[in-house]
């Protein structure tokens, strides 16, 4: 395997378990605090990620391409300069970020509190804000430390440094929690103050290992500048001109779903009381679209883009060679790879999404019905994110600004009269249709440049389709004898159902992929050991 390669695979990874580690803390913090308290944590973290997203989004690339460039030249000095300044800059990012975000936090608490009804009063939104305001004051550091790194080559401290800075904080956000309510007895804002805190010690966690690296590394690093060869002599507006470039297209990318959730954020509460919705459900509505149902949509979208991904780096490798025949292939079997894992996993969350919402949460209708129709927006997730990686492949990086500020644009203008109309289906419906716009800008690009014709790929959609309906009569039925024989009224039985049922359609969904030959086109040699090992080579 080629050190890029392996620096790449070693970066997925590390990403891949952070992001993981993600969605499973979720569930026991919920147990912890109960489902009243954390919509008070989501309203913090939505302004957060946006800010910390402006702050860092697309640093640690940006800064890893242009000390690669400059190394490659033998000028080590340049990279060193970037780090010194950087370091200055970083730390007054953070710092005005910090400040930034706390005189917004009780600006955008009045515009989330519509009633003196709802579960929250403008203080409490205000001070849970500033709580997770501590992180901005680390993480921007960190994320130049982080590229500086990956600038020399070295992927792995990148990895583990994510990865310590994931586990600590969901350690001090479930300890912190469990002490304050369950040994305690105490407030659960006080333990929702403490768990978005948590977001500052796991940052420190971060930048804890990056230091141990860099102890370690330095004399490589030294080594290597002291035979520097005559600095090319960049002025910092060159250089931090150049990271812009880099970074910017990269910030948006990051931000797209938590800008998405903004909007939310600040219309959705008007919206639903203006329709009539008791101010006392608005927030628990806001909760479940915004974090509790996205975080189990989200889950097939990491699959399917950490699968289809993969194939980024040769399609960018196939345009700059101007092999434009072999990069449309490649192209076809990406969106293919995408939808194979995309569409069954979201019908399978759409049917089993009462047991699903049960087993991770508890017993609602409300929240098994938002699931069930928000399901679909994972497919829209992920294309996404595949087409935004892919325009930035090819060199195409403004138009997806321009593609995601048209979605936000669309999302912005129905979002209010979708919701006074349909209620939480109207801000799916509103995020949905202003995705889609996104997308399709993105895939217009996409195909204009590359003459791309999608006739292969939409005949292997076709059958996906058909696979998964043949999937989803099978899952039905095996749920449906399920709940026959016995209701799924404990968590217990209602995981052994989703169980069940999963292993089924996965089971038939598999079967029918291998027999026909499909999974063996779109998955490579694995698939095609499995198929030998089944007879149907």
């Amino acid at each position: 395997m080629s050190s890029l390669m392996k620096g790449t695979a070693i970066l997925t990874i590390g990403l891949f378990l952070s992001k993981l580690l993600g969605l499973i803390y979720l569930f026991p913090f919920y147990a912890i605090v109960g489902e009243e308290n954390m919509a008070l944590y989501q309203y913090a973290y939505i302004p957060y990620t946006i800010m910390l997203s402006i702050a860092i989004s697309g640093l640690p690339l940006a800064v890893s391409k242009f000390v690669s460039k400059y190394n490659a030249l033998g000028d080590y000095r340049t990279g060193v300069r970037l780090m010194k300044s950087g370091t200055l800059v970083m730390l007054l990012t953070g710092l005005l970020s910090f400040i930034v975000l706390n005189l917004l936090a009780t600006p955008l608490a009045n515009m989330v509190i519509k009633d003196e009804e709802q579960l929250y009063s403008v203080e409490q939104i205000a001070s849970v804000i500033r709580w997770v305001s501590y992180a901005l004051l680390v993480v921007p550091l960190m994320s130049l430390i982080r590229g500086y790194f990956q600038g020399y080559g070295h992927y792995m401290p990148t990895s583990v440094s994510q990865l310590i800075e994931q586990i600590a904080r969901i350690v001090v956000l479930l300890g912190g929690s469990f002490v304050v309510i369950v040994l305690f007895d105490g407030l659960p804002e006080t333990a929702i103050k403490f768990a978005v805190f948590a977001a500052f010690i796991g940052a420190l966690g971060g930048l804890f290992v990056l230091y141990h690296y860099w102890k370690k590394l330095k004399p490589e690093f030294q080594a290597l500048q002291e035979n520097s060869v005559t600095s090319h002599q960049v002025s910092y507006t060159e250089i931090y001109k150049e990271i812009f470039t880099y970074s910017i297209p990269i910030i948006f990318v990051g931000i797209a779903n938590p800008l998405f959730q903004l909007v939310d954020m600040l219309t959705f509460n008007g919206a639903m009381l203006t329709k009539g919705v008791d101010a006392k459900l608005t927030d628990t509505y806001f909760l479940m679209l915004n974090l509790l149902t996205h975080k189990i949509v989200i889950i097939p979208v990491m699959l399917a883009t950490g699968l289809s991904m993969a194939l980024i780096p040769t399609i960018t490798k196939y345009f700059t060679l101007g092999h434009l025949q072999t990069l449309r292939s490649t192209m076809d079997k990406m969106y293919q790879v995408l939808l194979f894992v995309t569409i069954p996993a979201v019908v399978g969350i759409m049917i089993l999404a009462p047991s699903l919402y049960h087993v991770l949460y508890e017993q609602s209708e409300n929240g098994a019905t938002v699931l069930m129709h928000y399901a679909p927006a994972a497919i829209l997730f992920a294309i996404f994110s595949v087409t935004a990686s892919l325009l930035q492949g090819i060199n195409y990086q403004k138009w997806i600004i321009f593609s995601l500020l048209t979605g936000i644009l669309v999302k912005l203008v129905l979002n209010i009269p979708l919701i006074k109309w349909l209620e939480v289906d109207g801000a799916i419906l509103a995020t949905m249709i202003g995705y889609a716009a996104t997308c399709a800008i993105n895939i217009a690009v996409i195909h204009r440049t590359l003459q791309y014709n999608a006739k292969v790929a939409m005949r292997r959609i076709l059958l996906i389709c058909i696979l998964t309906l043949v999937m989803t009569v099978v899952v039905s039925i095996v749920y449906f004898i399920l709940q026959w024989i016995a209701p799924a009224d404990s968590k217990w039985l209602a995981l052994v159902y989703v169980l069940i049922c999963a292993a089924a359609g996965a089971g038939v969904y598999g079967y029918l992929s291998l027999r026909l030959g499909l999974a063996q086109k779109l998955l490579g040699a694995r698939a095609k050991k499995i198929a030998n090992k089944l007879g149907m080579d």
